[in-house]
């Protein structure tokens, strides 16, 4: 019997389609395309790919049509080293589509075509059971069904759990006291928070929070700096100086970072500094795949 994964990823798997363009036409107009991407993407896939390159061994769970595209993009998962026994081919569905159009000033926009059928239910979640519980890490992305959710970080519970979003207000409690580490962009800080976040000194408020409330480690966005707290202590991790083309896929190598920072022993300040670091080696070109690789982004993090 082959080992377990190091970490399981359930959540959302697509095809990513990246336009970048000098200036977002307006109604009527129309412009040219000066780079385009089409790849594995989705959060899920971008962070399995994320891990896999900074030496994990990645599962992941969640869903393509049974198309010709979603043949295409499990192809690239297997060949980025991610294990996609657990990745659900939905009979006539189609694989999800995210088109993401990057102007000259790096500013996004999403087109997102991900319908119900290749969205995780808690059956789908059920059928990875053995490796969830199995895997030492699981990350539970939070923009899947609820009961998707309650199903993953339930078979996953006594591992180390990781809840990357908001957990809403009616799972909040449970979700919490299930996590090892909750991760959320400045939006979803925002949500947790009850009102948007104004500095640092409130998102340390907030992570202390949280923390109390069971995990051992939150990591939260704001305008120009990444937050952790963690039981007794916190750091703020300014955003570096990389130019930016595209921030799509930032976070999710900022989890990738964290998770295989910590499955290392690094402790959180060290980790917090190696996942910023792999996060601002992301934004440096179109699209929200990652390209990492664990000892350029040691000494961009100056460890």
């Amino acid at each position: 019997m082959s080992a377990p994964p190091d970490v399981a990823v359930a959540g959302q798997i697509a095809r990513d389609l990246v336009l970048v363009v000098g200036e977002v036409p307006g109604p009527g107009g129309s412009a040219d395309v000066r780079r385009r991407r089409e790849m594995l993407g989705g959060k899920g896939a971008n962070q399995a790919v994320g891990l896999a390159q900074l030496g994990m061994r990645p599962a992941l769970v969640g869903v393509v049509g049974d198309d010709e595209v979603g043949r295409d993009v499990l192809g690239q998962a297997r060949r980025d080293g991610i294990d996609v026994s657990c990745v659900v081919r939905r009979e006539g569905a189609e694989t999800g589509l995210i088109v993401d159009i990057v102007d000259g000033d790096g500013r996004w926009r999403y087109l997102e075509d991900t319908p119900p059928p290749v969205l995780l239910t808690g059956d789908d979640v059920a059928a990875a059971g053995p490796l969830l519980r199995d895997a030492p890490w699981a990350t539970v992305q939070l923009q899947q069904p609820p009961e998707a959710v309650r199903a993953g970080v339930g078979l996953a519970r006594g591992n180390r759990v990781v809840l990357d979003g908001a957990p809403s207000e009616d799972d909040r409690d449970d979700l919490l006291a299930a996590a090892f580490l909750v991760r959320a962009d400045a939006r979803e800080a925002g949500m947790l928070a009850g009102a948007p976040l104004g500095s640092a000194d409130e998102a340390v408020r907030l992570g202390a929070d949280l923390v109390r409330r069971g995990p051992s480690l939150v990591a939260l966005a704001v305008e120009d700096a990444n937050v952790f707290a963690w039981e007794g202590g916190h750091t703020v991790v300014p955003l570096d100086d990389t130019p930016v083309a595209d921030t799509t896929g930032a976070g999710d190598a900022l989890t990738a970072g964290l998770i295989a920072a910590l499955a290392r022993g690094e402790p959180p300040e060290r980790a917090a500094r190696f996942a910023v670091a792999a996060a601002g080696a992301t934004v440096g070109h179109p699209g929200g795949r990652p390209a990492l690789d664990r000892d350029r982004v040691a000494a961009r993090a100056g460890l």
